[in-house]
């Protein structure tokens, strides 16, 4: 089936509707404008923040209990604490549109925004630090090709966050940064629109998927040294107007390959050391965003709705057993990205979007029986983590 779909408009405006950012979807509509580039900041030292309510400290009092949802704000400057039951109750500002986030096992949150990689204590709901980015990406603006922070992931051992850097109209990096100095210590050239960073389990690799340069970046953690592999089971015809590219990867932990869905169609099993690439069948048959991975190896991934109305369906959750078995949840309008509870029972799917379409909130998934249920989380939320 020829799934090339390229948006029919005028040379001029193909850096205006360029596909999706992360957060595109079937219903088409008028891409935000990028932004014009800037210079660099010089500074890569941490900024303490301020405490007390105009910074956006916490908003009540008491320690963060355990399963509370944090999710990054990509309507506001904040990221927001989210019970499971009841919904948000604290946020915390961090910087300019921030998209996605990881959380350490001491508890420090690692927010990549449009300035820089905001630090914030969730047991005590402050922001620590902000540490800028070496990369110029213009001024912080919000919206779909803002420039600055991406996707984000942690090393196994802590010591090290990776961030992928959007640079407006150009290839963007991927920026290091040591977890105890709060600094930038390396930086290396990835593609265009680093929607998500990933890391292998050992550590050793770092992987950047590029969303308009149909590609990921293998990085090695030791010298930085990096490999492309393409990664277009529809072609790159249309470039920067296509619809088909890639967007979230996972790392299956069986075997350390990169699952890369696309379309609810194909779900592209990347083997990194040798770059080869097999394709496997999806069922959801809709434009596909965030992906998540458990410990067994279930894979869910979201369904933001359809590219062509006529012959697509809409948003839904895959839930794609070890074995290739799926189950596809329809969901209630566009959403963006999963977290799963550490029982595996529930998954969480932000409502955020940056097209027409997105919801200030999430919806709550039993993945026992595929009910569901909206709550009310945050301000356009994309990125999500389970303390």
């Amino acid at each position: 089936m020829n799934r090339f779909r390229a948006l029919a408009v005028p040379a001029v405006a193909v850096a205006l509707l360029a596909g999706c950012a992360r957060g595109d979807g079937g219903t088409a509509g008028p891409a935000e404008p990028r932004p014009a580039t800037g210079t660099a900041r010089a500074s890569v030292t941490a900024v303490p923040s301020p405490v007390g309510p105009e910074a956006g400290a916490v908003t009540t009092s008491g320690s963060t209990p355990p399963g509370t949802l944090l999710v990054a704000d990509f309507g506001s400057d904040t990221v927001t604490f989210v019970d499971p039951a009841r919904g948000a109750f604290a946020s915390v500002e961090v910087g300019t549109a921030p998209y996605g986030l990881v959380v350490g096992a001491d508890g420090r949150a690692w927010v990549a925004t449009a300035e820089g990689v905001a630090v914030v204590d969730t047991r005590t709901r402050t922001r620590l630090a902000l540490v800028p980015y070496l990369t110029a990406t213009g001024p912080a603006t919000t919206g779909e090709y803002r420039g600055g922070g991406m996707g984000i992931a942690l090393s196994p051992d802590g010591r090290r966050v990776y961030v992928g850097v959007n640079v407006p109209g150009g290839n963007g990096t991927l920026e290091v940064i040591d977890t105890a100095a709060l600094k930038v210590t390396g930086r290396v050239p990835v593609g265009r629109r680093p929607f998500d960073v990933d890391v292998s389990r050992d550590g050793s690799e770092v992987y950047a998927t590029n969303h308009d340069s149909f590609d990921v970046t293998v990085v090695r953690a030791d010298s930085l040294r990096t490999r492309r592999i393409e990664v277009a089971p529809y072609d790159t015809e249309g470039g920067l107007s296509s619809w088909l590219k890639p967007h979230y990867t996972a790392v299956r932990p069986a075997d350390g390959r990169l699952l890369l869905p696309f379309e609810g169609e194909r779900l592209v099993v990347v083997d990194p050391a040798t770059g080869r690439s097999e394709v496997r069948r999806m069922t959801a048959n809709t434009h596909q965003h965030g992906a998540a991975v458990t410990p067994d190896g279930t894979l869910l991934v979201v369904g933001t709705g359809p590219i062509d109305p006529s012959s697509d369906r809409g948003p839904s959750l895959t839930v794609r057993a070890p074995d290739g078995t799926e189950r596809v949840f329809p969901l209630d309008g566009p959403h963006e990205d999963v977290a799963v509870s550490d029982d595996g029972r529930t998954a969480y799917v932000t409502g955020g979007f940056t097209r027409d379409g997105y919801a200030d909130g999430l919806t709550v998934v039993d993945l026992t029986d595929g009910s569901a249920r909206r709550l009310p989380a945050g301000v356009r939320p994309l990125g999500i983590a389970v303390l």
